[in-house]
């Protein structure tokens, strides 16, 4: 591999497994070069012994072998490995910091098909890595600079199955919920998309007192995300109207998302959660600093309605990890993406399905009412979102007349709150072109005229 060649994107280390990056060959490197910053960020061990890193899985077939090979490099460097087995994504942060061990691995590729796999890493206090320790774990990828560190004898490291970790994260997340609080008389719709979420969430509520309908449950190796999930939410819908459920709850293959369904099987996305969320959070002062964290995504509508409760909006680029860092930097407790990513920052260090989901429980259950009336609290403004494939990503200030247009769109949207967002695709040959307003029939002309100016320039 070439050392100018970059592995980690925005959330870890994502691809088809087997090719690389995600192969075991880079797995053990990965693992091997994780140990060394690691063990070397702590002088000595979080606790007695070597010092230990914590490995979880979503539920794909070739978590197996990510798995064995991570391991394998972290060993071979005289750290141990704590295997915690499927566990959603926010579980593995809690179990990193619970167990204090020095930092955590989670083998996940989100809302993606099966055949993809991905590694990201956790600090010791559960976040997920800066850009610097990934640099630094990156180079050592690259460098061989640590290939002739190899403790031999007892200074090799040993792994160990933790049994407990889903008993923990079980506890974990139920402590978010109100002690005074129960889910009694609440009949509930849950699809696990047969990911890492299928034992979990379904306990968490059941102990809870919810009667629950729950599927996408039963995960093979190759049916995570598959037709089910918060990518595929329409069965979740049809199954709270059919079964006349009080509410309906989807999660993505590593549960670190949430996609609800109030009781007449409309759908309630993450701009729906941080409204209501936000709100209720706000009047009874829990808000800190009377800010709420989004993306660039979420719809204008949102910023409108927090505005109006006395509160503030702030707003990043797209990615959990730029909330949670616009978070931990302002000191905010509460922010999340349009997608579902939710961030209670008074509970997880992480975006957390199941917590977030938890969250509007309470909220129902304060309010006493159904998540259909909670949700009018806010006006969606009318969006646009279109992609236009391209045969190259040219710098949009380089395209003729294509910012000009664009220009002249946002001054007259801008006088009603909207706005256009106009950016390439971070992962897919495209450019992504989100329109705002108040008047559906404005956003469709402005966004013609702006894709047809894209597609002469470098349509695909």
């Amino acid at each position: 591999m070439s050392s100018a060649k970059k592995i980690f994107g925005t959330d870890g280390v994502r691809g088809t497994a087997n090719i690389e990056p995600v192969t075991a060959e880079t797995a053990l490197k990965l693992g091997r070069a994780a140990a060394h910053v690691f063990k070397n960020l702590q002088g000595s061990a979080r606790v007695r012994g070597k010092h230990k890193i914590v490995i979880g899985k979503d539920t794909r077939l070739s978590g197996y072998m990510l798995e064995n090979a991570l391991s394998s490099g972290i060993l071979a460097m005289g750290v141990d490995v704590l295997f915690i087995g499927p566990l959603p994504t926010p579980g593995v942060a809690y179990v990193t910091r619970s167990l204090r061990a020095d930092a955590g691995i989670v083998i996940t590729a989100s809302h993606n098909p099966y055949d993809d796999n991905g590694i990201k890493f956790f600090r010791p206090d559960g976040y997920k890595l800066d850009d610097v320790i990934e640099d630094q774990i990156e180079q050592l990828v690259f460098s061989g600079a640590i290939e002739n560190i190899r403790p031999t004898a007892d200074e090799i490291g040993k792994a160990v199955r933790i049994d407990d970790a889903l008993g923990r994260y079980i506890e974990f997340a139920k402590a978010s919920f109100p002690k005074g609080l129960t889910l009694e008389g609440m009949r509930i719709v849950v699809d696990c998309a047969h990911g890492a979420a299928y034992k979990s969430t379904p306990c968490v509520l059941r102990e809870l007192g919810a009667e629950i309908i729950v599927y996408g449950n039963h995960p093979d190796g190759m049916n995570i995300n598959k037709e089910c999930g918060s990518m595929h939410p329409q069965q979740m819908c049809h199954k709270v109207y059919e079964y006349r459920a009080d509410l309906g709850i989807a999660h993505d293959g590593d549960a670190d998302r949430v996609i609800l369904c109030d009781e007449t099987g409309a759908l309630i996305d993450g701009d729906d959660i941080m409204a209501v969320a936000g709100l209720f959070m706000l009047e009874h002062g829990l808000l800190k600093q009377k800010t709420l964290v989004s993306t660039v995504m979420s719809n204008a509508g949102l910023d409108v309605a927090i505005n109006a409760a006395g509160g503030h909006v702030v707003r990043t680029d797209v990615g959990d990890k730029n909330v949670i860092d616009e978070m931990l930097r302002g000191g905010f407790n509460f922010g999340g993406e349009q997608s579902g990513h939710l961030i209670f920052g008074d509970h997880s260090t992480t975006g957390d399905g199941l917590v977030a989901a938890l969250q509007i429980l309470q909220i129902m259950n304060s309010m006493k009412e159904p998540l259909s009336k909670l949700t009018r609290c806010w006006a969606r403004f009318p969006q646009i979102l279109t992609n236009v494939r391209v045969r190259e990503k040219k710098p949009l200030e380089e395209l003729d007349g294509v910012m000009q247009l664009v220009g002249q769109a946002e001054q007259v949207l801008k006088a009603d709150g909207g706005r256009v967002l106009l950016r390439y695709s971070g992962t897919e040959p495209k450019a992504r072109l989100l329109m705002e307003g108040r008047d559906a029939a404005v956003l469709e002309n402005w966004s013609k005229l702006i894709c047809d100016a894209i597609k002469r320039e470098v349509g695909a």
